[in-house]
């Protein structure tokens, strides 16, 4: 039986900017509640299933591979608060996890009272309560997305919101632990990362306009009405996203506006939540980026800030924290440099404990986390030596490719607890004692069968057509036989300054087992060789992200053991735009794509505020509604508007109807006129639409395993033919 793909109708609608119109046939898909639209989108589903249908053995396969590896009724490595030990169980056949604490020693030594508990899968401890079971939570709702989730220091409060369609608007509930009660006190629709002020008087949340930008920053005061809610911050830049967390010191909010390209920061203390204005501390006119904290030094508090202002790979200082807001030459006077400026190594964040400061950079590609006493800060208060203080590294890490990075610094831990992973060694988490110098593991995750060295991963350089080397991360088995030439999985990305740092994947090696080579290329816009990687990649550079990953393809088709007939690429979001400008530009290199959520219509989202998160782009692409020049350069490359009329490879898209980060007509749009454009003899693009789900698609790992199964399963079924 032939199938038919669905032939949506074409509907001019014009779009008009700089003396510029463009016509859009399928802009009518934009409309979420037309039944023609959804009806359009179960047509587009079920030609999918029909087209694929011959993958699904594999599909099983792969799921069940990933199931059989996995452990499955497991548990995570319990973290101190309080009095209590925290930590996650999965149960075999359960989607989410159940969340349980046991009671934590009080007395003795430091290492004493800072050894989790043994946790047995499928065993509970001596004292364990059930603090949420997400399951039964769950049980009747067709999407479920856990978003903050908070224990009060004394252990009585909890508080956890909760996504029930995918759009990210979530519902924040509270629970009495001493009664097991839930409270029927909650808070509708706000944005996710609510939090417990100190002391658990106040909860501290954001709202989302209608462009699901968080503009507003309110004080919920425990056991009262939201209508008494107050408003603390209100941002009105449509172009700036407004956040909120605690100070290190545990007395003051901190507010943070801010997009790619500069912050404003305030903070206002706990104990005067709507009673004062939060002080400003650097004024966004300054186009600095920069990030605030507040620690107590011998008695006094300190503003610590991470900023660029003559620094762009960033560097840590110290000042006093000002009574009220003073102009940034004062306060820049006033600062000391704990981390200076370096050309080779990016600040990315820091933290502390109780007795110590951690700060993750990014040194070469890799993220390293460098540990110094608090005590050193006094001196250098004093002293103010222009190298800052002394760093060193917890040792042991000795991989070329790794990831590590600190989780969950708590200023009352002595402690530190850091999380490790490479593309070979699965997730694992360690405590370091500085004091000692002692790293203990505490536990790497299980992985069923895993055997480490059937599997290799290693650092290549591709060449760029400017001079630029693009670092690659390149995975395959071991005893991989390189006289022969074998398919490609080439992942990208390539914005926001975002990297794609090494991580172990058990999904990832279904693909390595059948002789596929996976290779990531850290191309521009990304951020694993510093800011200079990213500001390279944006706004009127865009095009290097695009160009780097066809070097990369050139590069790795050069090689005698990789089949230049057989790569296929992904890519999600705005690697998503990526997949659909490397097709435009390129289209004959590659066999299959598959494009997860893409942002494929980005000229016409951008030029649209009203549209979720617009506005937060312009200083990731530039203002095209502003700007002439950035209109016609974003429209050189936007997957949507550069179709051409050639062969292109075999296309999935795959999106989520209640997205709200990329909307879901983009990839409907795009593979219409995909079909209408490019030559009848390529493959027939197909989309496939989760109607339950949001950004990362459905709910549950149990789900999450069967979509990146049909992803990797529609690569690998058409990289396997060598016609």
């Amino acid at each position: 039986m032939t199938l038919t793909p669905p032939r949506p109708p074409r509907i001019a609608s014009e779009r008009t900017h700089h003396g510029d119109t463009f016509i859009d046939y399928y802009e009518w898909m934009r409309d979420k509640e037309s039944e023609e639209v959804l009806a359009h989108l179960a047509a587009e589903n079920a030609y999918t299933d029909g087209v694929t249908a011959d993958q699904q053995p594999l599909r099983d396969a792969i799921f069940e591979e990933i199931k059989g590896r996995t452990q499955q009724t497991d548990m995570s490595v319990p973290s101190r608060r309080g009095a209590w030990w925290y930590f996650n169980r999965t149960v075999a056949g359960e989607q989410y996890p159940i969340m349980c604490r046991v009671p934590a020693l009080t007395e003795g030594s430091v290492v004493e009272r800072y050894t989790p508990p043994q946790v047995v899968p499928g065993q509970p401890l001596e004292g364990e309560e059930v603090v949420l079971d997400c399951n039964e939570f769950a049980r009747d709702l067709p999407f479920f997305s856990l978003g903050s989730f908070q224990v009060t220091r004394d252990g009585r409060l909890l508080t956890f919101g909760v996504d029930d369609t995918g759009d990210e608007r979530y519902t924040q509930h509270f629970k009495n632990l001493e009664t097991g009660q839930m409270l029927d006190e909650k808070i509708e629709d706000i944005f996710a990362g609510a939090f417990f002020a100190s002391g658990a008087n106040h909860l501290i949340y954001a709202v989302a306009d209608d462009s699901w930008r968080p503009y507003q920053i309110r004080a919920h005061r425990v056991g009262s009405s939201p209508a008494d809610d107050i408003a603390l911050y209100t941002e009105e830049d449509q172009g700036m996203w407004l956040g909120a967390g605690m100070s290190s010191s545990r007395t003051h909010v901190v507010l943070t506006s801010g997009n790619s390209e500069y912050t404003e920061t305030r903070v206002v203390n706990i104990h005067e939540l709507g009673e004062v204005e939060p002080t400003l501390i650097i004024s966004r006119e300054q186009r600095i980026e920069y990030s605030t904290d507040i620690i107590d030094v011998d008695g006094r508090a300190y503003l610590v800030l991470t900023h660029d202002f003559d620094a762009p790979n960033s560097e840590i200082v110290i000042a006093p924290l000002p009574e009220a807001y003073v102009p940034f030459e004062r306060l820049r006077a006033d600062w000391v440099a704990l981390m200076p400026h370096r050309d080779d190594v990016r600040i990315e964040s820091v933290s502390f404990s109780r007795n110590h400061l951690a700060v993750m950079a990014r040194e070469n590609t890799t993220v390293k986390v460098f540990v110094a006493p608090r005590s050193s800060l006094s001196h250098q208060l004093a002293v103010g030596n222009p190298r800052g203080i002394e760093f060193t590294q917890p040792g042991g890490f000795s991989e070329e490719l790794y990831t590590s990075s600190c989780s969950g610094m708590n200023i009352m831990s002595p402690v530190i607890r850091l999380n490790y992973t490479s593309f070979l060694t699965p997730s694992s988490v360690y405590d370091y004692f500085p004091d000692t110098d002692e790293l203990v593991l505490r536990r790497e995750t299980p992985v069923l069968g895993y055997e480490r060295d059937q599997y290799t991963a290693y650092r290549m350089w591709a060449p760029a057509a400017d001079g630029a080397m693009v670092p690659l991360s390149v995975m395959h088995l071991a005893d991989m036989d390189r006289t022969q030439p074998h398919p490609v999985i080439q992942y990208g990305y390539g914005s926001y300054e975002a990297s794609m740092d090494p991580y172990f994947s058990v999904a990832r090696l279904s693909v390595l087992d059948r002789g596929a080579v996976f290779v990531i290329a850290h191309i521009r816009g990304g951020g694993e060789m510093g800011r200079s990687w990213y500001t390279e990649g944006k706004k009127l550079t865009k095009k290097n992200t695009f160009t780097d990953f066809i070097d990369s393809t050139d590069f790795l088709a050069s090689l005698p053991w990789v089949d230049e007939q057989r790569i296929g690429i992904m890519g999600g979001s705005a690697g998503g735009l990526l997949m659909g400008a490397v097709l435009n530009m390129a289209p004959q290199k590659y066999k299959a794509c598959l494009a997860q959520v893409p942002f494929v219509d980005a000229l016409t989202t951008i030029l649209d505020p009203e549209l979720p998160l617009s506005a937060l782009e312009w200083e990731e692409w530039g203002n095209p509604i502003e700007n002439r020049e950035v209109y016609d350069y974003m429209k050189s490359y936007s997957p949507y508007e550069n179709i051409r009329a050639t062969a292109y490879p075999a296309i999935a898209a795959v999106t989520s109807l209640n997205d709200t980060r990329v909307l879901y007509v983009e990839p409907a749009k795009w593979v219409a006129k995909l079909r209408e454009i490019i030559s009848s003899d390529s493959p027939v693009p197909l989309l496939k639409t989760e109607m339950d789900g949001g950004h990362g698609g459905g709910s549950g790992r149990y789900t999450a395993w069967r979509d990146i199964a049909w992803d990797y399963a529609f690569l690998l079924s058409h990289l396997s033919d060598k016609k």
